[in-house]
């Protein structure tokens, strides 16, 4: 229900194994989130739950917990299944429940995705797996292969239902389900709750506890104004946008994957450092886009609603319509992205006069006038440069060849002499690392890593410029990204 809560919100109260517990105070997780609060005690009943939340509310933590209360370890078999829409929401969905799962010994959690080779998955699945985390195409792919099995599964996830269904994984959701057993335990979480998932819930969940969570923001913490401009005006307009509020940090929405395209080309050209994610982009390419827009190597995100999907930038101060949804819901789903955890947020559209109706349904739905202003309000900086703080490099080493990430940050801040503040965040991917470092320290950081050792093996890195990779000899200067 969307009123207060009603129960103690402590991890501490709910009936979770003491393993559990631990590791939750450990990792400083005390106080549990709305969704969490009201959707964990009836998962942990073995019940099912259809819940709606935003990404960032805490779901995840909240199916994870529920599927490792339940799983029985020394059973190697699969036991747990979550169907994510895309790739980088099912690494961030494996992560979290790695660590949640860091006091269970031997429990094995295995990404099966599309992009990556699937010999090496059929060989991780081959000695043995408790959860299994994927996209439905290739899940569906090792199902057909007999190389995954799921007669022995218990709980089934969909998470991010609405938008798997946006993407046409209907058919290929009911195909993965029709191959679990029928008294598993089915948890479906969605953003927005169309008809489609009120079907999909009636088609394969049993009187499911129905969980409803607004999104985490308080009142005015998201200032909404609509930029009313010709159509000619749309591109000049976008740049005023920025020249006039100047944001550390942004996210632009555009309908097309060549929209983002022509958008992320122009502001690159008005010197606004940005990047564009969408479909057309190889999952390599798309994952580092994403690293670099969440490490802080690059300001400024120009992205379709789909490619999107699962980003959770919890400061991030600015998201701008190029270009009005036709769903006011999905307006919605957009915005929310900005002023959340206490902070406030910035959410600003351009609206042509062929979009006038859209603005009009989202007045409907939002309950609130939209605020208009004009192009020629805006105060143009011709000088104005965006430019990120950070610079991403990568290592041609991963979690297969055991490298953590203490390793990697205990190399650059001992050996390499970097200070700690000038190392950002830390990814650890399978055959790769990367690793964030302030502009100002990358010179030092890669001639380090040229030569030097990390968990006693030499390594190589690369610059990862823009979505690209380059490696220089270090006896040449590097330039920092800050150079025009």
């Amino acid at each position: 229900m969307a009123g207060g809560l009603n129960i103690n919100a402590s991890f501490s109260r709910l009936d979770l194994p003491a393993a559990l517990l631990s590791n939750l105070n450990t990792l400083g997780y005390t106080t549990m989130t709305p969704v969490q609060a009201q959707s964990l005690p009836v998962i942990l009943q073995g019940k099912d739950v259809v819940a709606q939340a935003e990404t960032g509310s805490g779901k995840t933590a909240a199916f994870s917990l529920g599927i490792l209360a339940a799983t029985q370890t020394q059973e190697r078999v699969v036991q747990a299944l979550v169907l994510s829409p895309t790739r980088e929401l099912a690494d961030q969905i494996a992560t979290e429940t790695r660590r949640l799962a860091q006091t269970m010994h031997n429990l094995k959690v295995v990404s099966l995705c599309g992009g990556r080779p699937i010999g090496p998955q059929k060989t991780s699945l081959q000695h043995g797996a408790h959860v299994v985390v994927g996209t439905p195409g290739r899940i569906l792919d090792h199902l057909k292969r007999r190389t995954l099995q799921l007669d022995t599964l218990r709980v089934l996830v969909l998470d991010e239902a609405d938008r798997m269904l946006d993407m046409g994984f209907a058919e290929d959701i009911t195909e993965i389900a029709r191959q679990t057993p029928g008294k598993r335990q089915t948890l479906l979480f969605s953003a927005t709750y169309p008809e489609s998932i009120t079907q999909m819930s009636r088609q394969l969940q049993r009187q499911p506890k129905r969980v409803t969570v607004a999104a985490e923001h308080t009142p005015g913490a998201i200032e909404q104004l609509f930029f009313e401009v010709h159509k000619h005006e749309r591109t000049q307009t976008l740049q005023a946008i920025f020249e006039h509020y100047q944001p550390a940090s942004a996210l632009v929405f555009c309908r097309t994957r060549e929209q983002c395209d022509q958008v992320a080309e122009q502001l690159n050209e008005a010197h606004i450092q940005s990047l564009a994610l969408h479909g057309n982009l190889d999952q390599r390419a798309r994952d580092q886009v994403l690293l670099q827009f969440t490490n802080g190597s690059c300001p400024v995100l120009v992205a379709t609603d789909v490619a999107a999907r699962g980003l959770d930038i919890q400061a991030l101060e600015m998201v701008i319509n190029y270009e009005l949804p036709h769903d006011a819901e999905v307006y919605q789903h957009r915005i929310g992205r900005t002023g959340r955890a206490g902070r406030t947020g910035l959410a600003l559209s351009i609206c042509t006069p062929a979009e006038q109706v859209r603005m009009q349904r989202i007045e409907a739905f939002t309950g609130q006038p939209a605020i208009c202003d004009v192009y020629a309000s805006l105060d143009r900086r011709p000088e104005y440069r965006l430019r990120a703080p950070m610079t991403t490099l990568e290592i041609n080493a991963g979690r297969k060849q055991k490298l953590r990430a203490g390793d990697l940050l205990g190399a650059l801040t001992v050996a390499a002499d970097l200070p700690a503040e000038a190392i950002g965040k830390i990814n650890i991917f399978d055959q790769s690392s990367y690793v964030a470092v302030d502009n100002r320290m990358v010179q030092q950081a890669l001639e380090y890593l040229h030569g030097g050792k990390v968990k006693g093996r030499m390594v190589k890195a690369r610059l990862l410029l823009m979505g690209r990779r380059t490696s220089q000899p270090t006896s040449q200067p590097i330039k920092s990204r800050n150079t025009d």
